[in-house]
């Protein structure tokens, strides 16, 4: 299934994708779809005709982030070898972890706030999964059983506050619009293999990110199980999962996002974004 949320900010209403491609308001069922309904959603809409729901039309909607504000959002650093070796650090031997405030969390579409003291901003598309169910030290075979689904993300990272001012890596990855996702979110089912998305990022029109989820050193099941071993995944929790290469601090020379540019991304089978730089 494909679920999104649209709406004025703070006023989103959950909609679900039939099989005849329209989507239908949900809100008569579920109140969102976010952390404190994920875990019976399945049986909520188990038996319901969809296509009985009324209909919603898109277009000249403002679509949110298709995950209400979730209770963590989890990241993993240098995921991807080649971006690794652009970045001038080791191939990590285990996942590298740092955290995001839900409060970064913006709209697919909405704007990426760029404040005065931000000159070092960058980009990375990166696959993201949120969780479907509670996760705490389980087995490797039993991770994907608590995915719930994929989302698309961009992990909008200030270098200089990430790297140049002392501390951890949250610092510069945390600002409010700093994780934009979405447009939609889709179910693992309609997913058989998260190893094997093509993914795209341009800055105004120029492809700057080209690459595979392929070629992630370490995969969502093995990150689900690794990170239930240290934290309690709950539903909800969404989890990005690290970017390939062609990030702006990895250019020569350095090249970062300025006010009044576009930022466009996409994955395969979870639906495009595309937010312009905003000076605030």
């Amino acid at each position: 299934m494909r679920f999104m949320r649209v709406g004025a900010v703070g006023a989103e209403r959950p909609v679900v994708q039939t099989h005849d491609q329209s989507w239908r308001d949900l809100s008569g069922i579920v109140a969102d779809i976010g952390p404190d309904s994920l875990a019976d959603l399945d049986a909520r809409l188990a038996g319901v005709d969809l296509a009985a729901l009324p209909m919603v039309d898109i277009p000249g909607q403002r679509i949110g982030a298709p995950i209400a504000r979730p209770r963590n959002i989890w990241c993993i650093g240098l995921n991807y070898s080649d971006h690794a070796a652009e970045a001038g650090m080791p191939v990590p031997a285990e996942p590298i972890l740092f955290t995001k405030p839900g409060s970064a969390l913006c709209g697919p579409n909405d704007p990426i706030l760029r404040p005065a003291h931000a000159d070092k901003l960058d980009w990375e598309v990166e696959l993201g999964v949120i969780i479907g169910k509670p996760a705490l030290g389980i087995a490797p075979e039993a991770a994907m059983d608590h995915v719930f689904g994929y989302v698309a993300a961009n992990d909008i990272s200030e270098r200089a506050w990430q790297i140049e001012r002392g501390g951890q890596w949250s610092k510069g990855k945390s600002y409010p619009s700093f994780c934009p996702c979405g447009p939609v979110l889709v179910t693992r089912d309609e997913i058989p293999d998260p190893q094997a998305l093509a993914m795209e990022l341009s800055v105004d029109g120029a492809v700057m990110q080209r690459g595979t989820t392929a070629t992630m050193i370490f995969g969502v099941a093995h990150i689900v199980e690794y990170l239930s071993r240290f934290v309690l995944l709950e539903a909800g929790d969404l989890i990005v999962t690290g970017t390939p290469p062609g990030v702006g601090m990895g250019m020569k020379p350095p090249r970062y996002l300025k006010g009044g540019e576009r930022v466009t991304m996409s994955i395969a089978g979870l639906g495009a974004q595309s937010n312009i730089v905003q000076d605030v």
